[in-house]
């Protein structure tokens, strides 16, 4: 059996070069890959041809992220190459950071008239592992020693497009904004707190601690909440006393210039602004989680059904459960892949499949043995595709991801079932799929 694409025939389409072989057949296709590679009943149709593939960039090189966040302060020319970069601010000054979207026009369809939103928090959070375990402890004492500051601000008259600003008073780190991505957008914050102040000794001379600015943004779900995570992105800062930052630029800068020209080719230049990188999905979750921040991390790793279960649950909370008591809650599947995300193992997906984009022409064309099989040194090029929600339209996503067009260029997917008939692809026929079974993919005029 076979899957193939149903796609307009449009002229974006036939310029994408999806639309090359309408009439593909699929004999043979079952001992392309060896024996118990996968069967006829496994396989499924869409063809790039074999000249095009050195033109397909590797799934990790050159990907857009949906977002860019950029922050208008200069980077520190005493950090070497590969290593973070690390950015110097001065304590209460007012920096901008450039919000960007980096999507193509569409993806977030404004299908009710009204403007599309999403809602950003920004913190300020530990670098060092040391710290974040203790942070809660560390802004407590550091809320006791500044009774009615702030570790973090916007400031709003400053700010360029962002809406309903909010800094909550029990938050001393966190504030969050709603802004549209289709319009300019800068916001601009203020740091009052310094590195040194969370220092072990307090003698004078101490190297202050890093700190990190995170930017966590979320698209708006059917329930009216921002809770559909969209993009993490983060960087290394230090804070200094007023104009100390400065001075601490200029004085990196003084002791590049005395290095000799082989020592300096070691360090990276300081470039005028730093740009955040994104940051995993995956990321841990720490016992001092508030409960907000626990439930923002169930959304980002997938376990948004259970969010209500676990309401009130704090990091501290969501830790102390054993493997028996997150199967209980969440049942078998689900509950094991909390547990090993709770303790910072990799989380499966729900559903791999792989497929090929060889055209089943190019395939024919290959050189055979005379018993009718591939030549052994022919192999055609498998991609994977992760499912999570099991549905036909992610995997129509996935798909169009793949082949860099819109997914409202594919009008359906069939999979070829007995005497080549066409096999609608429903969510339960994805729901019944095995796990890694390979397809190869053909296209066909769009009825």
């Amino acid at each position: 059996m076979a899957w193939a694409l149903k796609l307009p025939l449009t002229d974006e389409v036939i310029e994408s070069g999806l639309v090359q072989d309408f009439d593909a057949s699929l004999s043979g296709i079952g001992q392309e890959l060896g024996a118990g590679a996968y069967s006829m009943s496994d396989v499924l149709a869409l063809p790039i041809f074999k000249q095009e593939e050195s033109n397909l960039p590797p799934d990790t090189d050159n990907k857009i992220l949906p977002f860019q966040y950029v922050l208008c302060a200069a980077t520190s020319p005493a950090v070497k190459l590969h290593d973070e970069t690390l950015t110097y601010l001065n304590q209460g000054q007012s920096y901008e950071i450039r919000m960007l979207d980096n999507r193509k026009i569409g993806e977030l369809p404004d299908i009710t008239g009204k403007m599309v939103k999403v809602r950003s928090i920004i913190r300020v959070v530990f670098h060092d592992r040391r710290l974040q375990y203790t942070e809660h402890q560390q802004l407590e004492g550091w809320r006791w020693n500044r009774p009615g500051d702030r570790i973090l601000d916007l400031d709003i008259p400053m700010s360029v497009g962002i809406i309903d600003p909010r800094a909550n008073p029990s938050q001393l780190n966190t504030v969050e904004f709603l802004w549209d991505p289709s319009k300019r957008t800068s916001v601009f914050i203020q740091v009052h707190c310094i590195s040194t102040e969370f220092t072990m000794r307090k003698h004078g001379g101490e190297k202050g601690v890093p700190f990190r600015i995170q930017i966590d943004t979320f698209k708006e779900n059917e329930n009216g909440e921002y809770t559909e995570h969209l993009h993490s992105a983060s960087c290394q800062v230090k804070v200094f006393k007023p104009k100390g930052a400065d001075r601490k630029q200029k004085t990196d800068r003084e002791k590049m210039e005395k290095r000799a020209p082989q020592e300096k080719e070691k360090y990276q230049p300081s470039y005028e602004t730093t740009i955040l990188t994104e940051v995993s999905m995956l990321i841990n979750l720490l016992p001092t989680a508030t409960p907000q921040d626990a439930q923002q991390w169930l959304h980002r790793n997938r376990f948004s059904q259970f969010c209500r279960l676990f309401t009130s649950f704090s990091g501290a909370d969501l830790m102390k459960l054993t493997r028996e008591d997150v199967i209980q809650i969440c049942g078998p599947a689900d509950g094991i892949r909390l547990f090993n995300a709770l303790k910072g193992r990799v989380v499966r997906p729900r559903l791999t499949i792989y497929v090929c984009q060889e055209s089943q022409q190019a395939r024919d064309q290959q050189p055979k043995h005379e018993n009718g099989d591939a030549a052994a040194n022919t192999f055609f090029v498998y991609h994977a595709i992760y499912l999570e929600e099991l549905t036909a339209a992610e995997l129509t996503e996935k798909i169009a991801q793949l082949f860099n067009i819109s997914p409202r260029q594919i009008n359906q997917i069939f999979k070829q079932g007995p005497t080549s008939i066409h096999v609608l692809v429903s969510d339960e026929m994805i729901q019944n799929f095995q796990d890694e079974v390979c397809f190869v993919l053909d296209t066909m005029k769009g009825i």
